[in-house]
């Protein structure tokens, strides 16, 4: 079933229409009662009537509907850009033992540098100098939990020294390679554990940012849980000097205008990142499905991914993950539980 569209998101998928706005390819359609077709927001024939005119979601939808695709702009097929985007996305990962600049993965691609970088960050929300910096920094992971030496895992990971892979990798492990290697040797761990309404906090940092927001019930259990992420790590109870860390996350449970603006250290493939990214951009009081984040990710066939992402997210609130939810509106699953899911979602809306 086609799901109620407002008049306002209506007038502007048709003002995207009428300017034939490549940003809209690939988020909707539109069908023409009059001849039974239905096109990209992008097709070059002749604009019909605003009253002739429906939407839809998916092409699917407007098959149902009883339209047929337009031959000349052939909606059917996958949208052009987020092709050229996945051309682009092998090229890096055939190429990952060179630097490969702008300039040379948009000429693969026959794209202008400027429109490429623009095209590429849109589709995946990261820029193509970050995807190579992620694809490495997940290859070069996947290396040390092998048998492989560290000096190894640099080179079979496409660094071309080991003085860049220590300059780059430690931003996104949070710790030397040696170190995660070995379950975090070496790296302090600080953490907090704060009461709530929603129950117990526990917050946990490294030196770059907190790694670890996460409820419960049992101190001891969660305790636990964050040993277990970092078995070898040093870790230790610090309240004072999470005082304000875990005041500010704390806070923004009960207040409707406090920002969080805390550094991260969070460890995740360059998916799960592009996912967690967006979920801070999601506004205090709205809800989006995994289908929209998918979508609005570049990717909207990877709905089970997003929601995969948002369950292994390690810092509840930072990343509000609660915020996402299903098309129908369900509350589906949570990390820390449906009840306290549904509960944030009304003090949120309530503020």
């Amino acid at each position: 079933m086609q799901p109620e569209m407002t008049s306002g998101n209506a007038n502007q998928r048709w003002s995207m229409v009428l300017a034939r706005d490549v940003r809209a390819d690939g988020d909707f359609v539109y069908a023409v009662k009059s001849t039974g077709v239905f096109c990209r927001p992008t097709c070059p024939s002749r604009r019909p009537k605003r009253e002739n005119i429906e939407f839809f979601d998916l092409p699917s939808q407007a098959q149902q509907a009883g339209y047929r695709a337009c031959r000349r702009c052939a909606p059917l097929e996958r949208n052009p850009q987020m092709q050229k985007v996945e051309a682009a996305c092998r090229y890096i990962d055939e190429n990952l033992d060179v630097t490969l600049s702008l300039t040379a993965i948009s000429r693969h691609v026959a794209i202008s540098p400027f429109h490429f970088q623009r095209m590429f960050k849109r589709a995946l929300g990261i820029s193509p100098r970050e995807y190579q910096q992620a694809r490495r920094t997940g290859k070069f992971r996947q290396a040390l939990r092998s048998d492989s030496s560290v000096t190894e895992a640099i080179y079979e990971a496409g660094f071309s020294s080991s003085s860049r892979v220590y300059e780059n990798i430690p931003a996104q492990l949070g710790m030397t390679p040696s170190a995660y290697r070995r379950g975090g040797e070496g790296v302090e761990i600080d953490y907090t554990m704060v009461s709530t309404e929603m129950g117990k906090l526990l917050v946990a940092t490294t030196e770059r940012g907190v790694c670890s927001v996460r409820f419960g019930e049992s101190e001891a259990a969660m305790v636990r849980e964050l040993k277990s992420d970092f078995n070898a790590a040093k870790i230790h109870r610090d309240d004072k000097k999470l005082e304000a860390v875990a005041a500010q996350i704390k806070q923004s449970l009960s207040s409707p205008s406090a920002t969080l603006n805390i550094p991260l250290d969070l460890r995740g493939t360059a998916f799960q990142q592009m996912v967690w990214k967006e979920l801070r951009r999601i506004p205090r009081g709205e809800t989006r499905s995994y289908a929209d984040v998918a979508k609005t990710i570049g990717r909207p066939k990877a709905v089970r991914a997003v929601a995969s992402a948002c369950a292994s997210n390690p810092v509840a609130l930072v990343v509000p993950c609660h915020r996402v939810v299903q098309k129908s509106g369900s509350l589906a699953g949570y990390r820390w539980g449906v009840k306290r899911k549904a509960a944030l979602l009304e003090k949120e809306r309530q503020g």
